[in-house]
């Protein structure tokens, strides 16, 4: 089972924003990271995941993948809300668009393509590979703030 975490956050919301994932296999850890000068702390948690399963698709993996995210926006979206959205045309509960439906959409395909396990992690509790997303996320945000 290759495992993967992800992180995303934001220096407000909207703000500059970073992304990352590491992906934990036998071999070794492949970590990426990147940011956003203005953006939302959800379109990175969003991004993060999307960018591993993209490097994921790429290497083919035979063995299963299990993504950890401290976002429940995230594993709740892709598990239970997105077949209400597309049924209802991309709209929520109260009827207004769906936001980040881009990154949504992308997701959901990758998602179909791979089918990994989704894990919520509680953030900042100790996860050391949860922990050390964060602290890729915050040197991205850092590098935006400091330009």
């Amino acid at each position: 089972m290759i495992e993967a975490y992800t992180d995303g956050g934001c220096s407000g919301n909207p703000g500059p924003g970073g992304w990352a994932y590491i992906i934990s296999r036998e071999g070794g850890d492949i970590r990426d990271s990147g940011g956003e000068d203005h953006t939302t702390n959800n379109r990175m948690e969003l991004t993060a995941v999307i960018r591993a399963l993209e490097r994921l698709r790429t290497e083919a993996p035979a063995e299963g993948i299990r993504i950890h995210t401290d976002s429940q926006y995230v594993q709740l979206g892709i598990t239970r809300w997105i077949q209400g959205w597309e049924r209802t045309g991309w709209r929520t509960a109260g009827g207004d668009p769906v936001k980040n439906r881009d990154l949504w959409t992308r997701l959901r395909e990758l998602s179909s393509l791979l089918r990994p396990e989704w894990v919520w992690v509680r953030g900042h509790a100790g996860n050391p590979l949860n922990e050390a997303c964060d602290a890729l996320v915050r040197g991205e945000m850092k590098k935006i703030l400091n330009r």
